[in-house]
């Protein structure tokens, strides 16, 4: 009787620790779709945000579904839609709209560590997928790819948690 009992208590504890490892249930599910209308990369567009570029003409997109959110835990479900490019998606903090986010010039990409990132879905190859998981306070939040070159040609959007 007394092994039964010890059996079933261990059973019980395994199972606690297979339950406290699984991931957190997201408040909120976001779909982001990472494309580019063209493979030809302008590094010169200057279409960051807060920039003064043409956004009309962007070469590649960044789509979040929705954009606008409850605070909380946040599950990004990121698709590559792409046929033959590498895209990225990373999540950062925004304080002001208006305000370019700190750029490495010379590498054609944000300055992650600058910037706020709070996590990312790192390289997706074309038609790919994957997923990260956060938790956000109120306010607004860049999702943008930073494969170089990629930021300034259009590839970033913002959404609000609120």
């Amino acid at each position: 009787m007394k092994v039964h009992s010890l059996g079933a208590m261990l059973v019980a504890a395994m199972l606690c620790a297979a339950a406290s490892t699984q991931p957190a249930l997201a408040d909120s599910v976001v779909k982001v779709t990472l494309n580019e209308s063209s493979p030809d990369i302008n590094l010169d567009m200057k279409l960051g945000m807060g920039m003064d570029g043409d956004v009309k003409k962007a070469t590649m997109s960044l789509v979040a579904e929705p954009a606008s959110v409850p605070a909380g835990t946040i599950t990004f479900q990121v698709n590559n839609a792409s046929k033959g490019m590498v895209h990225e998606m990373i999540v950062a903090t925004v304080a002001d709209k208006a305000k370019p986010m700190p750029f490495i010039a010379n590498e054609y990409r944000v300055d992650e560590d600058k910037a706020g990132d709070l996590g990312e879905v790192s390289e997706l190859e074309p038609g790919k997928s994957g997923s990260l998981t956060v938790t956000l306070k109120p306010g607004t939040y860049l999702l943008y790819c930073n494969v170089p070159g990629h930021y300034m040609s259009g590839m970033w959007t913002t959404i609000t948690a609120k």
